[in-house]
């Protein structure tokens, strides 16, 4: 069980070393556009959150 466990953490530290550094050249206007897609995505993440909290309070108040 053991040696499973580390040969997978194995493969996965693999991976991500091979991976770690991006093989596409990628224009300032695509870092940028990249940029405001996490800031999107983040926010709408943020509002998500938000309303599950006014949801919550809501409905304790009653």
């Amino acid at each position: 069980m053991a040696s499973s466990i580390n040969r997978l953490v194995r493969k996965i530290r693999e991976i991500n070393h091979r991976y770690s550094k991006p093989h596409i050249e990628m224009t300032p206007l695509v870092k940028i556009s990249l940029m405001a897609l996490r800031v999107y995505l983040l926010l709408l993440v943020g509002l998500i959150i938000y309303k599950f909290v006014v949801t919550l309070s809501a409905g304790q108040i009653q």
